[in-house]
């Protein structure tokens, strides 16, 4: 199944205006036990209850039955379970939770589209893709900054992204490879499967669900008809100067060269947008002047620095190199910093009660979780402050497994002689592959 799946995405990368009519054999039982294997175990249930151990009981069976369901399309996803997942910002995210059959054929429908549609992507996407992950985009946009010529900032925020996605404009932008009506039903089934929340049911008419496998792919190719292919045959060419874009599934930001180019592009994205029945999000899409001379600039202005701009997790500055050359830089953003520092206290006054030598090997994995993804070129400081933070929230909630003071202070030291914490490093250079 592999073998056919790589020669799909061969074929999709020669012919730029290839159509697939042909695909829905491949949902198939090989391709669903493969798909099956590769579920978590570990994921919560939907509204049928049935895990994949359950599932697992009677998986020949179940597995023939689920094609033949298939075969004479006769199939239809359940309603997904809703609940709300707690956000940074103390809003909710609703994550969708589908049954475990559907899981499957999720899968198996992804494997399928993204063999087409994966190869087709443009160099500025970062999310949700294979292989490559949120550094990979920070590393473009440094480059992007320091090596180009990168004066002014498009920093953008897309309102509710997944929840707006409209699904006759989704329909059209899988139809453009996708020729297949059987793959096209399939997917306009799971759009319009609905949601059950709180025991109460309603339909998705807009949007696609968040917690799904299909979901991130569906928004991918959202995107790439909607901003970056558009961006690079349709703006770049009007632009007078250097521009480029980098996107994280629903997060871009945009570098240009010249004023008049971001004020117009301003302009275009807006109506782009409303077209796809999207917009900005007013309070947190911003123009701002950054670059090699931000800094002198603002200070003529009799402004002292010049404004700084988040993207992933990163508030990204001017500032410059040991040797005075300009360079950008990044630290933890202060919203995010309070959110891990909050997540890792909730967790702890939980997990106190665990053997010490479990709980400080449960820290540990933590912390290294941390450093993995902020722990990167410049942002030693902001690493070095949540270890500080954990090393005190420990000391805290470890004299509160008891009435009495577990330790003072000189026995919390001989403690972390036994078990110690994993010091801060840097995992991630920009400058690196």
């Amino acid at each position: 199944m592999e073998t056919k799946l790589q020669r799909i995405a061969e074929m999709s990368k020669k012919d730029a205006g290839i159509k697939f009519t042909s695909i829905y054999h491949m949902m198939n039982e090989e391709l669903l036990l493969e798909c099956h294997k590769e579920l978590s175990k570990k994921k919560a249930v939907g509204i049928d209850g049935i895990s994949k151990e359950e599932y697992s009981e009677n998986l020949e069976k179940n597995l023939k039955a689920l094609v033949k369901k298939l075969v004479t399309k006769s199939y239809k996803p359940s309603p997904v379970k809703r609940v709300q997942i707690p956000k940074d910002n103390g809003k909710t995210r609703p994550l969708g939770i589908a049954i475990y059959e559907d899981k499957i054929v999720q899968l198996a429908l992804k494997k399928i589209i993204e063999a087409i549609y994966e190869p087709r992507f443009l160099e500025c996407m970062y999310g949700f893709r294979p292989s490559i992950s949120c550094h990979d985009a920070v590393k473009k946009l440094n480059y992007l900054i320091e090596n180009q010529r990168t004066n002014w900032i498009y920093d953008a925020d897309i309102k509710g992204y997944f929840d707006n996605l409209s699904h006759e404009w989704i329909m059209k932008t899988l139809g453009v490879h996708i020729g297949d009506t059987n793959i096209m039903r399939l997917v306009n089934r799971f759009l319009k499967a609905g949601i059950i929340e709180d025991g109460v049911y309603e339909d998705t008419d807009d949007g696609a669900i968040q917690g799904g496998n299909l979901s991130p792919l569906i928004a991918n190719i959202y995107m790439h008809y909607m901003l970056t292919l558009w961006f690079y045959k349709v703006v770049k060419p009007q632009c007078k100067g250097q521009c480029d874009l980098v996107v994280y599934a629903d997060d871009f930001v945009v570098c240009f060269q010249y004023k008049e180019d971001i004020l117009k592009f301003n302009d275009m994205v807006n109506k782009r947008m409303e077209m796809f029945g999207l917009e900005l999000e007013p309070t947190k899409t911003r123009m701002l002047e950054f670059g090699k001379y931000a800094n002198e600039n603002q200070g003529k202005r009799n402004k002292r620095k010049a404004e700084t701009f988040d993207f992933l997790g990163f508030t990204h500055y001017c500032s410059k190199s040991q040797k005075g050359w300009f360079r950008v830089k990044r630290k933890t953003s202060k919203k995010k910093f309070r959110a891990k520092v909050k997540n890792f206290k909730e967790w702890l006054i939980k997990a106190r009660t665990l053997p010490l030598k479990t709980l400080m090997e449960k820290v540990n994995l933590k912390l290294l979780g941390h450093y993995r993804y902020y722990g990167i070129t410049d942002n030693s400081k902001m690493i070095r402050r949540f270890y500080n933070e954990v090393e005190k929230l420990l000391y805290k909630w470890l004299n509160r497994r008891s009435q009495r003071n577990s330790y003072n202070f000189e026995k919390f030291r001989m403690m972390l002689k036994l078990y110690p914490l994993l010091k801060p490093k840097i995992y991630v250079s920009v400058y690196g592959e």
